[in-house]
């Protein structure tokens, strides 16, 4: 008895000391690890990214890197060519091999920063690799996208454009760097834009000149300056923008880097200088534009492709110009419904068509891409004016004159109270060299504006990012659906499959047939028969024959159709064989952009 109660005695002790080292672990822990559930927690991300500031040029390119690095089984990263100033072009390739190589699936193409100032859509390619890889095997329609489409990213297709921003320089950053003589006196790129204050803002300049001037400071607000009323003289003239006469011709700031356009240079509908300003001699005459053509064109697979812009809030499908023609009304079906669900998507955003709700474009890249290649495009002009105020009441103070949020006093209210005076430079008293004393400021930061604030940058990214991934979703996918197989003779069958196109979007765009651009679609037939006769039913009951196949065509067509128009979106289609022989024969259906099923059947 005495032992017994010795073992037991010695446990107990053994428990209470347990017990006070694990209330000792559990004081020293902090207090929202103690009894904490991990899966209360979101997880940890593999590769930590910050949406909101602005990535330059190298930093992009080494997110980029890492991202690869940490998914090396679906991410592929490469340099397609060089810019004019030697920058690389960076493409990533978003595959899973699992699923197919990526040829055999159709692809999304998506760019950003043709302009050079246009830089948040390099943030929203980066976001879109970042998301991608983070939630597949994990949220579903994810893992569904990965699988089965493949994704081409460029976050910058303009890298010294977007570096130039980048660097502080404002002005003429929307251009390429591909050296141009805007004012003809045989030099090139040799008066830009000096910031003669060092603080990395190109501002405008006045000068005060008391009662001889066209410009007066408004009296409700000293920080505007605005024009003057009619038949009246002013304190102030406006002398541009911050910058000297370089080259001694009497002109400031007339011939900065590049100053073309590297939208106007695409090989659809382009007009020369004299016609589409900024167009250079001759299309594809950039190396950026070369080199983005020649990696699409040799993916023939790209079913879709997404240029993010700045700024308006727009969601733009072609034509560039009236002169072009409306797309053909299938295609604008499926644009509507694209761009329809687009706006639900993208709060503040209008689905428009380029030349008729924006200006008209001659050479453009959407042109190219739907007109010369087949490939259905949007462009996102991101970001738009109204999310700075976003309820139904505060955009009814924004059109008030009375509210301090209407019109221009609104960017100042917003600037002060959310920005907390970040986005605005004040007029300062300057020593020009050849104005004299003047004042410099007045301006707005080059973030302002076109860009949105920082700290709604990453919405932005993800509402962009979802209607393109909605958009390559909606990309072609063929699919083989019932079959049927009715032995009507000895070895005589009647063959039926059906093919089916659930997605928005058909095969061969009709623009895309009328241009011939894209390799017709193939229906296969392979096996020891003699194909009687094949053509489409509207009716398996009755074998109504549609645009049928005779038997007169040479059999070597029959076992290999061509349709010429592809495969329409959201539509089934049943094809109907007579075929004489037995075992085995396998219909496959082989669409460039739509995928290539096939489905083997047995004659019994």
């Amino acid at each position: 008895m005495k032992t017994i109660s010795k073992k037991i005695m010695k446990s107990l002790m053994q428990l209470v000391a347990g017990a006070a080292f694990s209330c000792m672990i559990m004081a020293a822990l902090p207090v929202s690890a103690q009894g904490q559930d991990k899966s209360a927690s979101d997880p940890q991300f593999k590769v930590k990214i910050d949406f909101d500031r602005w990535h330059d040029v190298p930093e992009l390119y080494a997110d980029m890197k890492r991202l690869q690095k940490a998914y090396p089984k679906f991410l592929t990263l490469q340099s397609i060519g060089k810019s004019a100033e030697g920058r690389d072009i960076m493409e990533m390739t978003v595959n899973n091999p699992e699923t197919g190589p990526e040829l055999s699936k159709a692809a999304m193409y998506i760019d950003a920063n043709i302009h050079g100032n246009e830089i948040q859509g390099g943030e929203v390619c980066l976001y879109t690799i970042w998301y991608l890889m983070e939630n597949y095997g994990r949220l579903p329609g994810v893992t569904k996208l990965v699988d089965e489409r493949v994704f081409y990213i460029l976050p910058t297709v303009n890298p010294d454009g977007h570096q130039y921003f980048m660097e502080g320089q404002g002005g003429g950053a929307r251009s390429g760097h591909v050296p141009v003589d805007d004012d003809n006196d045989g030099l090139i790129d040799e008066d830009g834009p000096n910031d003669l204050n060092g603080n990395g803002v190109i501002e405008q300049i006045r000068k005060y000149v008391p009662g001889e001037g066209n410009y007066q400071v408004n009296p409700y607000d000293p920080r505007i300056i605005e024009p003057v009323p009619f038949g009246k003289k002013g304190d102030y003239i406006l002398l541009g923008y911050e910058g000297i006469d370089d080259d001694g011709d009497g002109m400031v700031n007339e011939d900065g880097p590049g100053s073309y356009d590297p939208n106007r240079n695409w090989g659809s509908d382009w007009q020369p200088d004299y016609i589409q300003g900024g167009a250079m001699d001759y299309p594809f005459q950039l190396p950026e534009a070369r080199a983005v053509s020649e990696f699409i064109m040799a993916h023939p697979n790209i079913a879709g492709a997404q240029a993010y812009h700045n700024a308006g809030g727009m969601l733009l499908r072609g034509p560039g110009a009236a002169s072009g023609g409306e797309y053909p009304a299938s295609d604008v079906r499926f644009y509507d419904e694209l761009g329809k669900n687009g706006e639900r998507i993208l709060p503040f955003y209008r689905y428009i068509v380029i030349w008729s709700g924006l200006y008209t474009v001659h050479g453009g890249f959407l042109d190219w891409t739907n007109d010369g290649q087949g490939i259905p495009t949007f462009s996102n002009e991101l970001w738009s004016g109204k999310q700075y105020y976003t309820s139904p009441e505060l955009q009814a103070q924004t059109k008030d004159p009375n509210s301090p949020i209407s019109g221009v006093k609104g960017r100042y209210f917003f600037n002060e109270h959310l920005e907390f005076g970040d986005l605005y430079t004040e007029w300062k008293e300057f020593d020009h060299p050849q104005y004299g004393k003047v004042e410099i400021g007045g301006s707005w930061k080059k973030t302002y504006g076109r860009l949105p604030p920082r700290f709604m940058n990453e919405e932005l990214c993800h509402r962009n990012m979802a209607f393109t991934l909605y958009q390559a979703d909606e990309m072609p996918k063929m699919e083989i659906g019932e079959t049927k197989v009715v032995k009507i003779d000895p070895k005589v069958y009647r063959v039926w499959v059906d093919l089916t196109n659930p997605k928005v979007v058909p095969t061969i765009t009709a623009r895309a047939a009328q241009n011939h651009v894209v390799r017709p679609d193939l229906l296969l037939l392979d096996g020891d028969v003699k194909i009687i006769s094949a053509g489409w039913i509207t009716s398996k009951e009755t074998f109504n024959y549609r645009h049928a196949i005779t038997q007169e065509i040479d059999q070597k067509q029959l076992n290999r159709i061509m349709i010429r128009n592809g495969h329409p979106g959201k539509t089934t289609r049943t094809i109907q064989y007579l075929v004489k022989g037995s075992g085995k024969i396998t219909v496959t259906y082989d669409s460039v952009k739509g995928g290539k099923v096939s489905k083997t059947l047995v004659l019994r």
